[in-house]
């Protein structure tokens, strides 16, 4: 089963969208927090990971920046998934080797799916 992992401290947010994934077959982990984000990241080997960029304890930027580092997160697809404006995000997320971005809220859930879906195939 493919693994997501969501980085996310709102969970308003993180419930939506587990809700939209698991629906559709994804396995849906979760951390609140950068640090935990990195941890969990490391142990389970997502598939995907879909960060908020505005996180409690230090930023999204900084965390994609900090896998990046590590040769086993070098292809892993990361999301920015954030609420800034489009063109902010996508320069921001591309120049911490974010893959791309998604924008919040979530309005149309089949645009939000094929947004994921574009960057792996379910296993």
């Amino acid at each position: 089963m493919t693994k997501i992992l969501i980085i996310d401290d709102v969970p308003d947010n993180v419930e939506l969208v587990t809700k939209i994934l698991t629906a559709r077959g994804y396995e849906v982990v979760h951390a609140a927090n950068a640090e935990s984000g990195y941890k969990i990241a490391s142990q389970q080997r997502p598939d995907l990971i879909l960060l908020d960029l505005g996180l409690p304890d230090y930023d999204g930027l900084t965390l994609a920046g900090q896998l990046r580092e590590e040769p086993s997160f070098e292809n892993l697809p990361i999301l920015a998934f954030t609420a800034w404006p489009p063109d902010t995000a996508r320069n921001m997320a591309e120049s911490y080797g974010c893959t791309g971005f998604i924008s919040k809220p979530i309005i149309k859930v089949n645009e939000f799916i094929a947004e994921i879906e574009k960057y792996l195939v379910k296993g």
